[in-house]
């Protein structure tokens, strides 16, 4: 792995991991709903989220998926990786004030298209809130 450049193809081997943690704001929330337009009361309206299931605030559930791009951009596999597909299943809530935690593994290599295929988490404690399936296009080295 070079300083401007994840992982090489090469260098990936099925059950390497790497994971980013991330404790959710309330101005986190905010500026989601502001960049994505998704502007759910569940997210933003205190006094209307009191009065769903939940009980109270939740993030977004693309926020929170959107902690797996992190890992796979910048780290697993990294600068370079292009996203070609994620499969996602929101499992629970996540709440201000909960650190997320992103992980994603190596779970097959399929080197004849570059393509990796990564497992895909998201927990808050020992609770899985988000858990899928990422397939990305990676370089080889020329």
């Amino acid at each position: 792995m070079s300083e401007l450049h994840g992982y090489y193809l090469e260098d990936l081997s099925v059950g390497l991991s790497e994971r980013y943690a991330k404790t959710i704001t309330d101005a986190d929330i905010v500026l989601f709903a502001g960049v994505s337009g998704d502007t759910n009361p569940v997210h933003i309206n205190q006094e209307f989220a009191e009065q769903t299931l939940f009980k109270g605030r939740i993030a977004h559930g693309m926020l929170t998926a959107s902690l797996i791009s992190t890992v796979l951009g910048t780290k697993l596999p990294g600068p370079g990786a292009i996203y070609v597909s994620q499969q996602l299943k929101f499992k629970a809530p996540v709440r201000i004030g909960d650190t997320v935690v992103a992980i994603a593994t190596v779970k097959d290599i399929i080197a004849e298209k570059r393509r990796v295929v990564l497992e895909t988490v998201c927990k808050v404690g020992s609770t899985t809130v988000l858990e899928g399936e990422a397939v990305l296009m990676v370089d080889v080295r020329r």
